[in-house]
């Protein structure tokens, strides 16, 4: 199953614990609340809002672990880097590599 964007899915919760709260009082609203239930319930892949709303917690306590996890990894080094063999430039290339380029 795909993972809906977790900031999707945290304003989808918001809107519909607005709605909620707000207690549709017109048709506007209860039209609004219905179309927030009905995509609750697909981006979570339920059929009831009971049920998108728990998976929903589910989904979202899942996607905190993973940035957990994910944040528990050490950035790369960021020091001076690494001195390498001097170069040199003035010195002629050898030819005893034993390799014949062909033109």
């Amino acid at each position: 199953m795909l993972m809906p964007d977790p900031k999707a899915l945290r304003s989808l919760l918001a809107r519909y614990a607005d709605l909620r709260i707000a207690a549709p009082t017109n048709d506007g609203n209860r039209r609004a609340l219905d179309d927030v239930t009905y995509t609750l319930c697909v981006m979570t892949a339920t059929s009831t809002i009971e049920d998108a709303l728990e998976r929903a917690d589910a989904m979202l306590a899942g996607a905190a672990k993973a940035t957990a996890t994910a944040a528990t990894v050490p950035p790369p080094a960021t020091g001076t880097p690494a001195i390498s063999a001097p170069s040199h430039e003035s010195a002629p290339p050898r030819d005893d590599s034993g390799v014949t380029l062909v033109a």
